[in-house]
């Protein structure tokens, strides 16, 4: 990292701003050129390990990707805010992101509903009851975080 001064090497420290995103940015390999896909997710931190969850239908282009290439890269970002000096003529961002990169694979469904609630809690301030109905048609996916970097402006 050119700026050593803005990286955040602590884990709960990257956790924390994981748990801050409301979309991870999820790059696939598909030849010579990434795919990317922002996508909503939920995560599970223990053990000094960060675990992502993502959900879609049954099919698409991603789970073909992913079975041709199980790694797969992310990139999360929050807390934006505009800094502009107008005497100076400056502009720059504040901004916390991570980015790493784990292997993909499709979580058992003996572990959907778990995954599912997961994701969904994510998103709300407690545990959120959702319908199950669409849980036959629907394929969660999980990365396994090998290696994730931190940086804050």
């Amino acid at each position: 990292m050119r700026r050593a001064d803005r990286e955040i090497k602590d884990f709960d420290e990257m956790v924390e701003i994981m748990e801050k995103c409301d979309v991870c940015r999820l790059a696939f390999n598909d030849g010579g050129y990434p795919y990317i896909l922002p996508l909503n997710f939920g995560l599970k931190a223990e053990g000094g390990r960060v675990t992502l969850y993502f959900h879609g239908a049954d099919t698409g282009k991603k789970y073909e990707l992913m079975e041709k290439d199980s790694r797969a890269s992310f990139e999360m970002d929050c807390s934006h805010k505009l800094v502009s000096d107008e005497k100076e003529g400056h502009c720059t961002m504040k901004y916390e992101s991570v980015i790493g990169r784990g292997k993909l694979e499709i979580v058992p469904d003996t572990e959907k509903l778990e995954a599912l609630a997961i994701m969904t809690d994510h998103y709300h301030q407690g545990h959120f009851e959702f319908n199950t109905k669409a849980v036959p048609g629907t394929t969660v996916m999980r990365l396994v975080v090998e290696k994730m970097t931190g940086k804050r402006r």
